[in-house]
């Protein structure tokens, strides 16, 4: 009999390690947009390195400094470390018979995305990156988003303290370090005065309202006149009668397809300026087609961080955008 014990309690020890496996990786390190690349360092001062450079390198549209979509840094296969593959995003690259693309989450530490490339020979690897460049950046972007959401997630706002979040029937992970500048029922404005560093003086700012739908071939083409009238409506500048945020009309925004809980939306990435003023900074705009009541909800952030690089709070801002749920 005490044989018999003794043999459940050695098996249930030895079933909780197995299941406390999966369960004990250690947290993730890395900054947000940065990818760690593993790949010899021939083939990095080579046209493999030049390659991953210039596609991570691509800079970032609307911001009124050079910043690129992610930055990277190389270590040899041989220098990749325990330390190193505690690392939160990570492309490796090698030399295999079995020539293939694919992703991991989780496999060394948590939250982790690993991509995988892999071929018989420099050319072929080449091939690859430049296939999959675009679908390599989303993966570690969306990462990213998604690790910033889940920051935000564990001290968020409450929607319900919104009348127009409420009134439009929308919620969103907001971290509650924004602050309300008007709730009218109908627009929402909220703001992140920058505490840190020369970047003291701005602020982080969401705009949340809401438009009929009325032609949807037209929606892109509309996307400025509205953020224009609503600037004119609700964003004042110091002096009200003659000021008012626009879109800066020296630099023409980008319009992306993009979707947002499962809809169609349309990103727009450009600059903003006060008329008659000299403030400016990016702005971020999604403009969600939400079919079942006919209307367009409208996310939109912008920065004020002058003379800093404004690439991470742009982040933040895309971040918050697309946590939204139209209920």
């Amino acid at each position: 009999m005490k044989k018999i014990i003794s043999s459940i309690i050695i098996a249930l020890f030895l079933t909780s390690c197995v299941g406390n496996d999966k369960v004990i990786l250690r947290s993730s390190i890395g900054k947000l947009n940065k990818v760690m690349v593993v790949t010899k360092t021939t083939d990095w001062n080579g046209e493999i390195g030049k390659e991953i450079r210039n596609s991570f390198g691509e800079l970032m549209v609307g911001l009124p400094q050079p910043e690129p979509v992610l930055k990277v840094s190389q270590v040899a296969p041989n220098g990749f470390s325990s330390m190193m593959s505690a690392g939160r995003n990570i492309l490796i690259i090698s030399e295999s018979e079995n020539e293939g693309f694919s992703v991991k989450t989780d496999v060394y530490a948590k939250p982790q995305t690993i991509v995988y490339v892999q071929a018989k020979d420099d050319t072929t690897i080449l091939k690859l990156l430049q296939k999959h460049k675009n679908e390599i950046k989303s993966i570690f972007t969306e990462s990213d988003i998604k690790f910033t959401q889940n920051i935000f997630s564990k001290d968020k706002l409450d929607d319900s303290a919104y009348k127009t979040l409420e009134n439009l029937n929308i919620s969103f992970t907001i971290p509650n370090k924004f602050r309300t500048v008007e709730d009218t029922g109908e627009f929402l404005w909220l703001r992140n005065h920058l505490t840190s560093g020369i970047a003291k003086t701005g602020s982080n700012n969401i705009l949340v309202y809401a438009v009929p739908l009325v032609d949807e071939s037209n929606i892109a083409d509309n996307i400025v006149a509205v953020r224009d009238s609503i600037g004119k409506k609700y964003i004042p500048g110091s002096d009200p009668e003659t000021m008012h945020m626009i879109t800066e009309k020296a630099y023409t925004p980008f319009t992306f397809d993009a979707e947002v809980d499962g809809k169609k939306a349309f990103e727009t990435r450009g600059k903003w300026e006060v008329k008659n003023d000299f403030m400016a900074g990016p702005f971020l705009n999604y403009t969600v087609v939400d079919k079942k009541n006919n209307r367009l909800i409208i996310f939109e952030g912008f920065t004020y961080a002058p003379s800093v690089n404004k690439r991470a709070f742009v982040f933040e801002l895309e971040a918050i955008a697309k946590s939204m749920k139209i209920k």
